[in-house]
């Protein structure tokens, strides 16, 4: 957060990354960046050079593959390097995996011998194939964006960070931003800024334009909010990657897993990573995948996949009791559209928010491909040689057993976007340069502003948007 005083040019929201529960659709539980799970967040990858000109193409102009490569280079901090592909010297560190677990190596021997090529960058010449994920960490340990960015900045005297912060709405008037209002501790505080950039992702971002009287006039005023801005696209357009997870235990301790000697390895390897930061603990667990065009009329991929080193079943949440092996299959370009509306007033309350998970028959379509794909990489060797034990077994040739199976397990993996997309046509919210349309000063930097999803994890792709606002703000100020 700015400082609070009437020389302000900034109000930032800096508080915790939204949650979501699986079980009972989207719950977010605070406002930070969209787009990642603790996990996923984690790994490197861009998407497609076609996603980005499909933005511009669309009408995001100026958001082509030969407009973002250059600021995602800028970003980045290879450690292979730098090349046509990729920077060396920027802030966000792209690290190789320093411990591989051999279950994420034979996942990759598996899916060559399915004549699938290996890839050793997913964001070089081309992302399809199967290989390592290159993960966001230095030294053995994960780089978020707050230590890429902030660092130093701390230090600065016209920064503050206010944490446990809760941003209650944009203040404007006359078409013009002046200010947010906010609270912490049951405070309440406003600070005044000619600049805000909102950046609360994509379930808190069009919320709080909601409780600002930005957004559908017929939902504001049924909602009891007055319409200040009537944009009908603020909360629609909401998609993310559906994905499905298949889970498998076995004996022994090859994989990781809950037991007591698997805790007492875990402990052990907790000690090594405190003292050298090297060994297991430096997984990000979705060591490997793959990137598969499970449709020969798709250009690109259309499918990706996780492969996880340990049993996963709800998000982690169910306590496994063996050790054993996931992995996930997504759609990585989904039809399904779904929604972000207020149901209250309270700024502390959730939104209401509706996936509309599956809804487009071409999803269902999409991902059962990319299921029975990612079952043949399984159940060839060195894989099968693992003897994992499917947890919900059924006959993968018997579409409306595999249709059923999908629909009761699918669910989000932590990507979703769109919610305030960017555009040139009078309907979307912001405009190529990430200003709100119709609030003079109002910016946003997050994944909401996607038309599109990116064909791939959407944490590397967020910050790159951040970093583009960053320079349109700069812009907006020499002009």
């Amino acid at each position: 957060m700015g400082s609070q005083t009437p020389a302000t040019n900034w109000a930032f929201e800096t508080v915790p990354q939204p949650g979501l529960d699986g079980r009972s659709g989207y719950q977010p539980r605070g406002r930070g960046l969209g787009g990642s799970s603790a996990i996923n967040a984690m790994l490197y990858i861009r998407g497609t050079p076609a996603d980005y000109d499909g933005w511009a193409a669309g009408g995001a102009t100026g958001w082509g593959w030969n407009d973002v490569l250059p600021v995602f280079k800028r970003a980045e901090h290879n450690v292979r390097g730098a090349d046509v592909f990729h920077g060396a010297s920027g802030p966000l560190w792209v690290s190789d995996q320093g411990y591989l677990h051999p279950g994420a190596a034979a996942f990759v021997d598996a899916a060559e011998q399915l004549q699938i090529a290996r890839n050793p960058d997913f964001n070089g010449a081309k992302q399809e194939g199967a290989g390592v994920y290159q993960v966001t960490q230095r030294d053995g340990e994960r780089w978020t964006a707050a230590k890429a960015y902030l660092g130093d900045a701390r230090k600065r005297y016209n920064l503050e960070v206010a944490t446990e912060a809760m941003v209650e709405r944009v203040l404007f008037e006359n078409g013009a931003v002046w200010g947010v209002a906010w609270q912490r501790g049951g405070k309440a505080m406003v600070t005044r800024a000619k600049r805000v950039v909102l950046a609360g992702g994509t379930f808190q971002t069009p919320q709080l334009l909601m409780l600002s009287g930005i957004g559908p006039g017929a939902h504001l005023r049924e909602a009891g909010v007055a319409v200040q801005v009537d944009r009908a696209e603020v909360g629609a357009n909401l998609h993310d990657h559906i994905d499905y997870v298949a889970a498998f235990e076995m004996d022994g301790r090859f994989f990781r897993g809950r037991s007591a000697l698997g805790e007492i390895e875990a402990a052990g390897a907790i000690l090594r990573w405190i003292a050298r930061q090297t060994g297991p603990m430096t997984t990000p667990y979705a060591e490997s995948g793959a990137f598969l065009r499970t449709d020969p009329a798709e250009p690109e991929p259309d499918v990706q996949l996780h492969f996880v080193i340990a049993p996963l079943e709800d998000h982690g949440r169910a306590k496994l009791k063996q050790h054993g092996y996931s992995c996930h299959a997504c759609v990585l370009r989904p039809e399904s559209r779904g929604s972000v509306k207020l149901q209250s007033l309270d700024p502390h309350a959730a939104p209401l928010i509706d996936p509309a998970f599956l809804t487009d028959p071409r999803d269902v379509a999409t991902l059962m491909r990319g299921v029975r794909a990612m079952y043949r990489i399984l159940e060839a060797p060195p894989i099968a040689g693992y003897k994992g034990r499917d947890r919900y077994p059924i006959d993968l040739a018997d579409d409306e057993a595999l249709e059923r199976l999908i629909r009761a397990r699918a669910d989000t993996v932590y990507h979703p976007v769109g919610t305030a997309r960017m555009g040139s046509d009078e309907g979307a919210v912001c405009d190529p340069q990430l200003r709100v349309r119709g609030v003079e000063g109002l910016y946003i930097a997050d994944a909401s502003v996607m038309p599109k999803i990116v064909s791939g994890n959407t944490n590397a792709p967020t910050i790159m948007i951040g970093e583009r606002c960053a320079d349109f703000v700069k812009a907006g100020l020499a002009a």
